[in-house]
């Protein structure tokens, strides 16, 4: 097998303070990692109430707990031995840190089932390797493929230090996360898989009675996941990306608005080597579909084409998991919706 992804590339926003960083697979699209968490005042994550958990027929429920940078985090095992995964709804294809997998056992082999072939991640052959065992709390995914990020990345991906508490191995995708149509609610801590396809799923009529908003989540053909947006009025779309920590917006499209924008101390740094400062600017109007997000600061960066443009849709910025959080965010991979409140 060869898979094969796009040439677009990960960025990394990051602090003036060191921080490590994770890139993530973008099959075929871009990877954004926001870490703008030091130089904004408060996590909306670290001070989310708990909310009272809800139970679905037919599904399991898995919780994920928050780290260091907004990370969501979900404890797996992978063939019998524990590892921290982010839940990342922009990543397509899951993957591992390459030292991680060989001491789970999970490597390329030219002889037997765990030798899979490469994918394709800009201009770079990473190759896959079988997990056989994959599990989360009560959920039993069977054996998947995985990607391998292997040395030559080693600089971009560090699992461990300056993250906290959390040791991160590698990234739970949407290869996953839509093969098992799960459910994530970011206020509660817990994702939802399917397991008895027969039951009928009345998620749509409970978020609504509980004043949610449904706003439709379109899959692109790059199979990015973007939500219909209005930024002071102006139609547009955002991308849907759990592993982006902070919510951020085209700067252009921004000052188009006239949206004065402060800089910061935070710049965006691409993997090709292309480093873009980082703004803060006072959205008076922000709706995601028919849902208007409460007014507040949001980042700004001069975003480049190959990340605006996901599919045939050119997104005007990125809906990160801060926002997601403080508006009580639930994803639906099998009613395509997403729930706001």
């Amino acid at each position: 097998m060869n898979m094969r992804s796009g040439g677009a590339g990960p960025w990394v926003m990051e602090s003036l303070i060191s921080k490590p960083q994770f890139p993530a697979m973008r099959a075929p699209r871009f990877r954004i990692v926001l870490t703008l968490f030091a130089i904004l005042s408060t996590s909306p994550l670290a001070a989310a109430k708990e909310a009272p958990a809800m139970s679905l027929p037919g599904y399991k429920a898995v919780p994920v707990h928050y780290g260091a940078l907004n990370k969501m985090l979900m404890s797996v095992s992978i063939n019998g031995q524990s590892a921290n995964l982010i839940v990342d709804t922009g990543a397509n294809q899951s993957i591992l840190d390459s030292s991680a997998a060989e001491s789970f056992g999970v490597s390329p082999s030219r002889h037997g089932l765990r030798y899979l072939g490469f994918t394709q991640i800009n201009g770079q052959l990473f190759p896959l390797g079988f997990v056989r065992s994959f599990r989360a709390g009560p959920m039993n995914f069977g054996g998947t493929s995985v990607a391998l990020l292997n040395a030559s990345t080693r600089n971009n991906f560090s699992t461990g230090s300056g993250m906290g508490n959390a040791h991160v191995d590698g990234i739970l995708g949407t290869d996953i996360l839509t093969r098992h149509k799960a459910v994530i609610n970011s206020r509660t801590r817990l994702i939802f898989f399917r397991v008895d396809s027969s039951r009928q799923l009345q998620l749509a009529k409970f978020a609504l009675s509980q004043r949610f908003t449904r706003v439709p989540l379109r899959k692109e053909e790059n199979g990015a996941f973007t939500v219909p947006c209005s930024i002071n009025s102006r139609l547009g779309s955002l991308l849907v990306d759990t592993g982006a920590f902070v919510t951020t917006l085209n700067e252009s499209a921004l000052k188009s608005l006239g949206v004065t924008l402060q800089p910061t101390q935070a710049k965006a740094r691409f993997t090709t080597g292309l480093v873009r400062q980082i703004s803060l600017g006072q959205v008076n109007y922000l709706a995601v579909g028919d849902f208007k997000v409460p007014r507040t600061k949001l980042a700004a960066a001069v975003l480049p084409n190959f990340a605006l443009q996901q599919g045939s849709t050119r997104i005007d910025g990125i809906l990160g998991l801060e926002l997601l959080v403080m508006c009580h965010g639930i994803i639906d991979f099998d009613s395509m919706s997403l729930f706001l409140k």
